[in-house]
């Protein structure tokens, strides 16, 4: 049996802001440029729900360090350019927010702070997580270790297990899975579902469903 629920914590990218298609779209184009092509395909894989510091890594591995900051640097301008843009909240969002009542929840995300408001704050979500956005940007690991959604778990004063998790990469079930913490998979975005399924986590593709499954006003 589950235990009594007392937190949801939400990452933000493919969760609550439709901003990972734009994100994918200019690490196609970086990588064309900068000498290493990578599909879509490997750029989800690889990338999806993983922190700057981690995609860095992996680009310095490749390109070396001057690339790999270059990278960096274009990355953030031209994703803030298609924020501006196109940036749109994830469908269903916002009525699964409001079905959540009084029920405690967060946000836990490899994005830093800076993107998050820029992000949250262009789809009109800033307000409802204010003083409630915990960054990987604060923690010695992203995930798919489990670091981050422990520290939100502490700083929201809530035990690991009376939390859930609602995410929409392979890392970040993984990292919830780590924590001890059930998790939702949400597989409506660009992760395959078949790349959330996994031990206490129940995976699905609409966001109004989410409190029906969590067990809110059933």
């Amino acid at each position: 049996m589950a235990l009594p629920l007392e937190l949801v914590i939400f990452d933000c990218d493919g969760v609550l802001v439709d901003s990972e298609p734009l994100a994918l779209r200019v690490c196609v184009e970086l990588g064309a440029e900068l000498g290493w092509p990578l599909t879509e395909h490997e750029i989800i894989d690889r990338f999806l729900g993983r922190s700057e510091q981690s995609v860095r890594l992996q680009v310095a591995q490749r390109l070396g360090e001057a690339l790999a900051a270059r990278w960096g640097e274009e990355y953030r301008l031209r994703l803030a350019d298609v924020i501006d843009a196109e940036l749109t909240e994830i469908e269903g969002i916002s009525e699964a927010l409001d079905a959540l009542g009084p029920l405690p929840h967060c946000i836990a995300s490899s994005g830093g702070h800076d993107k998050m408001r820029r992000t949250l704050s262009r789809t009109g979500l800033y307000d409802r997580f204010a003083g409630r956005i915990f960054s990987a940007t604060e923690v010695a690991r992203g995930k798919p270790e489990p670091d981050l959604f422990l520290h939100a778990a502490e700083r929201m004063g809530v035990p690991p297990e009376h939390c859930v998790v609602v995410e929409d990469s392979q890392y970040g079930v993984r990292a919830a899975r780590a924590a001890g913490m059930r998790s939702f998979g949400y597989a409506g975005g660009l992760t395959p579902a078949e790349w959330l399924a996994g031990p206490e986590t129940v995976v699905f593709d609409d966001m109004r469903a989410l409190p029906g499954l969590l067990g809110i006003g059933v």
